[in-house]
């Protein structure tokens, strides 16, 4: 099995390239017995004798696991390395650190064993320009000045869209380009300061970087008052996911209606299946948002198409230094809603639409089932098919469920 892949991806010229600097051989075990696999300036070779060198790292699973890896349609859970660790289905042992550093090319490896479909690139017989204006609001927050980032595309009811942890706004290009919600909606959407446009702070050196539930609430608050958008509704994924239902429960009343996309009360401290994880995405001898890239190929769907993927990635690949491990702070610590205090949202003052991704591991459909029971839900379903970013790795598909809400919350 591990051969074939080899044969089929090892001279692929992206794991190529990042193996200019690698040295790693890696124990892969399939229900006890072992195969090497090295991974250097050489290439990428696997047999079934144990070299002479030290073992890097030993990847363990089961045979009927790494199979189902590698088929066209894995079970949720088994999507990837990354998914698999976070399941419990893959174990590693030894260094973790040069697990961390040479992730992306074993993804790539077993990744490319089963391509992603195709997407349907038209070039433009003439250039276009999309329907887009990006500006920005000049505003004091937490006493500093800050240049936030946004786009906005429409008119009609506000729709403001809040991106993921360590990501933009780029996520929701599609939907600023979806006529069918254009027509009715203004859609907003901000980079959170630190990320993408929205520059840090004047004196962020010296500084750590934390988001906090405050300052998500506030900031989300204050770009709603300095573009006077009166009644909105507001849609966010993972940590915006989360910040909706701190933005119903705080200012429901001044709130149309929230989407939560990928929600749920709490996500487990941990990156890639275990706590320590968090503490690697973020040190001088790993490529932070690289490897915040590779770790998140784990929360796509395996029929998300390759180009929409490999751009969600590449927004993750652009992170400023620390921010991401920063975002993740509110996400698994600060924004944690298990003490009960979401049972405080008024669901029929300010309704609440969840819709979750069948391969999320992180905000898994579980989850999400138990936040929409606790807070008695307006709408609860899971997207079939897809993953943690919904609206940017298969945004044709999440129309589909997407559509029925807004016209819900525009009747």
């Amino acid at each position: 099995m591990f051969q074939d892949i080899i044969a089929r991806t090892g001279d692929h010229p992206n794991v190529a390239w990042r193996g200019r600097f690698a040295d790693a051989c890696i124990e892969l075990c399939i229900d006890g017995e072992s195969q090497y696999l090295i991974y250097d300036a050489h290439g990428v070779r696997i047999g079934p004798n144990r070299p002479d060198r030290r073992i890097t790292f030993r990847l363990e699973a089961s045979g009927n696991d790494w199979r189902e890896l590698i088929t066209a349609n894995p079970r949720p859970g088994l999507q990837s390395l990354s998914a698999m660790r976070r399941t419990g289905h893959l174990k590693l042992t030894g260094d973790h650190v040069a697990f961390y550093q040479n992730l992306l090319p074993l993804e790539l490896l077993f990744s490319m064993s089963r391509p992603r479909p195709a997407k349907a690139n038209s070039i433009p017989p003439q250039p276009t320009i999309d329907p887009i204006v990006g500006r920005y609001i000049n505003l004091a927050f937490e006493g500093r000045p800050h240049r936030i980032y946004f786009e906005e595309a429409g008119s009609g009811i506000p729709l403001i869209c809040l991106h993921t942890a360590g990501a933009d706004g780029r996520q929701y290009r599609a939907i600023l380009n979806d006529e069918a919600i254009t027509e009715n909606f203004r859609v907003v959407v901000f980079d959170l300061p630190w990320h993408g446009k929205s520059s840090p702070p004047p004196g962020f050196q010296d500084e750590i970087y934390e988001l906090s539930t405050e300052r998500y609430v506030a900031v989300t608050m204050a770009v709603k008052e300095a573009l006077q958008l009166d009644n909105p509704v507001i849609m966010g994924c993972s940590i915006g996911g989360r910040a909706v239902l701190h933005l119903a429960l705080r200012h429901g009343r001044d709130l149309r209606a929230v989407i939560g996309l990928q929600s749920a009360l709490y996500a487990e401290n941990r990156i890639d299946g275990e706590p320590e994880g968090l503490r690697s995405i973020h040190r001088p001898d790993v490529h932070g948002p690289e490897i915040s890239g590779a770790l998140m190929m784990g929360l796509i769907a395996p029929q998300s198409n390759g180009t929409d993927t490999w751009e969600t990635l590449w927004h993750y690949m652009q992170g400023g230094p620390g921010v991401f491990m920063g975002d993740l702070n509110y996400y698994f610590t600060d924004g944690d809603m298990r003490n009960g205090v979401a049972r405080g949202i008024d669901t029929a003052e300010c309704p609440v639409h969840l819709l979750t991704g069948e391969y999320d591991t992180s905000a898994t459909p579980e989850l999400s089932g138990q936040l929409a029971e606790e807070i008695n839900a307006t709408s609860f379903k899971v997207m079939k098919g897809m993953g943690h970013f919904p609206m940017s790795e298969n945004p044709e598909e999440f129309r589909k469920y997407l559509l029925p809400v807004l016209e819900q919350i525009a009747a």
